[in-house]
């Protein structure tokens, strides 16, 4: 079972900067506001993806962004760990700060600066000997996503450039779809360490 199968919705980014959202559960009313944004549907290994390509100008990508708030009305379970609708598409790639690395079922995350080493620390990530960071022990496969989420929309209320690398190189590599949605574990996930001035653009 992949980490994007987890949450009712999944949103993140490719390595070759194409955005993307998964469906787990249905949504009333997603095509229309996807499609409307910019995104494109397509078939995929048993699933609908939305995509959006990279290098598409600033306002489609805000329009990008918007849809997305739209989509979290009534949503308990979104995640959000897309790196493409935090930048300018034209800009440089970030992740010069701080990068989040998926890979064999956990995450390590990297800090460049003072600033994106406390980001860490105040979400309970711990350094390791190799200079990495881990995440807080005891999280089920939802929180333990829950936890980069929140470090990484801090970065970005702090001016830090975050990236999150989901170990997908583009599009064709989106896991096949699974055959039920699994339950939840009860193990808790940490709750967001607000940020001075937070008026970042993910609800619950």
């Amino acid at each position: 079972m992949s980490f994007v199968d987890l949450p009712d919705v999944f949103v993140g980014s490719t390595d070759d900067a194409h955005t993307f959202v998964v469906f787990n559960r249905p949504r009333h009313g997603a095509d229309h506001i996807l499609t409307d944004a910019g995104f494109t549907a397509r078939e995929h290994n048993g699933r609908t993806i939305y995509l959006i390509p990279p290098g598409i100008p600033q306002d489609a990508n805000e329009r990008a962004v918007w849809a997305l708030h739209g989509l979290l009305v009534g949503n308990k379970e979104f995640v959000d760990l897309s790196w493409t609708t935090y930048r300018d598409p034209h800009g440089p790639l970030p992740g010069s700060h701080l990068c989040f690395r998926f890979a064999d079922g956990t995450v390590t995350a990297t800090a460049e600066t003072d600033t994106a080493r406390w980001i860490l620390e105040q979400h309970g990530f711990t350094p390791s000997p190799d200079g990495s960071y881990l995440p807080p022990s005891g999280l089920d496969e939802l929180g333990l996503l829950d936890a980069v989420e929140y470090a990484h929309l801090h970065a970005y209320i702090e001016g830090l450039g975050s990236r999150v690398d989901l170990g997908i190189p583009t599009p064709d590599a989106i896991p096949i779809a699974p055959r039920q949605k699994p339950a939840r574990a009860q193990a808790a996930s940490p709750g967001p360490v607000p940020a001075p001035g937070n008026t970042g653009r993910r609800h619950r």
